[in-house]
């Protein structure tokens, strides 16, 4: 009220306002605050229920309603994602901290009544403790903590099935992470500090309880994503079913029946113009300016390609990602939080800016209607951190095919990502674990 972001006026040293300026401030998507925790308001319960966590601006969630299946709770710390989910799903219950909830809590917030049955526990547990761009502490960091504590939930509640996804840094994340300064000799001779062994652990949690893991890394492009962005999915059965691998929509080049993947002008075509951008420094206009469609730093002019990176010239890396314009005929990258950064940049294929929300939005497979809050910053990193819809989508109908006796259809020698050993059985013999019962 002070700074005049809710129309008011000071009498008798009280702030007063009406009911409907505080209620056009809440609505207002660049409104700053932080809601509160609240039960689920609608009382109908439908066929089938999720509960999610980490949901952010809710694009795995999206994508399980369009196959069948509604998300009752969201758990999300981030103010902008909360005030993203309450814009766009009013009436569904919105919690925060999970370390600060009972299994019982989260039934009551959900309005789940007694002997009605939890179909789905959803989520994607923050991965920067995994991730292989940061210090991958692994269960170390209190991120790491919060993923234990996701499964152990997931456990106490006992749903049908669970859904763990995380980037492909848990394929190799350690239970107890070392730096590399301060590893010996024998480093690695020890189960907890083997590559691996966080996901292990995960799994033989689980496992101990009943659950059939299954996982793989997925293209998201292959499930019609106009985007090339990979991310471990681990799909768990309290039946004790190790489940089949999700079903490809898409093939990189039409192959297997499908049609090819989905590319960028596919899904951008007829956006009107928008101006929801972070502009690029002029001096690194100059440079994109000598760039066509697909092109990056390597394909400017060899002696100005010192001048365009500096320092960063001299490093190693095929440093991909330096004035990057997006290419046309093919899926975009994967969409990072904030698109002008000089090491991440997603530039538009012939316009000379980041690509817009607008594009995120589309790229990510958000509805236009759908509301994201925030600032700018906000908007681009609640998009740049979702789960792609298509992938959310092709979960629900997996998970809905065997819940309804129908076979999951399969693909076989399907390359489901660039990478090899990511299934759960390939990878086990990559990572030297010959059975996956040993205690740790």
């Amino acid at each position: 009220m002070r700074t005049g972001k809710i129309k008011s006026e000071s009498i008798g040293g009280q702030w007063l306002a009406t009911e409907e300026s505080f209620e056009a401030f809440l609505a207002d998507p660049k409104s700053s605050y932080d809601p509160k925790d609240k039960k689920r308001t609608e009382k109908k319960i439908p066929k089938h229920v999720a509960l999610s966590f980490f949901s952010g601006a809710m694009g795995l969630d999206i994508g399980l309603e369009q196959a069948g299946i509604e998300t009752l709770l969201a758990c999300e710390l981030e103010p902008a994602a909360r005030r993203t989910i309450l814009k766009n799903r009013p009436g569904i219950a919105l919690i925060g901290d999970l370390l600060n909830y009972t299994s019982k809590d989260i039934l009551d917030f959900a309005g789940i009544p007694k002997g009605k049955e939890v179909d789905l526990i959803v989520g994607g547990p923050p991965c920067q403790a995994f991730s292989t761009a940061g210090k991958r502490a692994a269960f170390n960091d209190k991120r790491g903590n919060v993923f234990l504590r996701y499964v152990e939930m997931i456990l106490e509640i006992k749903p049908k099935f669970a859904v763990i996804e995380n980037v492909r840094g848990l394929l190799s994340a350690c239970l107890e992470h070392v730096p590399h300064e301060e590893r010996s000799k024998s480093f690695g001779s020890r189960k907890n500090e083997k590559p691996g062994s966080a996901l292990l652990k995960v799994i033989e949690m689980l496992e101990r309880a009943g659950y059939g893991v299954s996982f793989n890394l997925y293209n998201a492009a292959n499930f019609g994503t106009p985007q090339s962005r990979e991310r471990v999915v681990i799909l768990c059965s309290r039946d004790g079913e190790k489940l089949p691998y999700l079903t490809p929509t898409h093939q990189e080049d039409g192959e297997f029946g499908l049609p090819s993947w989905r590319t960028f002008e596919e899904v951008v075509k007829g956006l009107p113009k928008s101006l929801n951008f972070i502009p690029f420094p002029e001096k690194r206009l100059k440079y994109y300016r000598m760039l066509k469609a697909g092109q990056y730093w390597k394909d400017l002019p060899v002696e100005m390609q010192k001048a365009a990176m500096g320092n960063s010239y001299f490093s190693g890396g095929g440093k991909t990602g330096f004035f990057r314009r997006l290419a046309w005929d093919k899926p975009a990258p994967t969409l990072v939080t904030h698109p002008a950064m000089p090491a991440t940049d997603l530039a538009h294929p012939v316009e000379n800016r980041p690509l817009t929300v607008e594009e995120y939005k589309r790229v990510q497979e958000f509805p236009d209607d759908y509301v994201i809050c925030g600032s700018l910053i906000e908007q681009y990193k609640q998009i740049g951190n979702a789960v792609p819809v298509g992938l959310g989508r092709a979960i629900g109908v997996a998970l809905l095919s065997n819940l309804g006796g129908r076979r999951i259809k399969q693909f076989p020698g399907f390359e489901y990502s660039r990478y090899k050993n990511t299934d759960r059985e390939n990878w086990a013999k990559q990572m030297g674990f010959s059975q996956l019962n040993f205690d740790l």
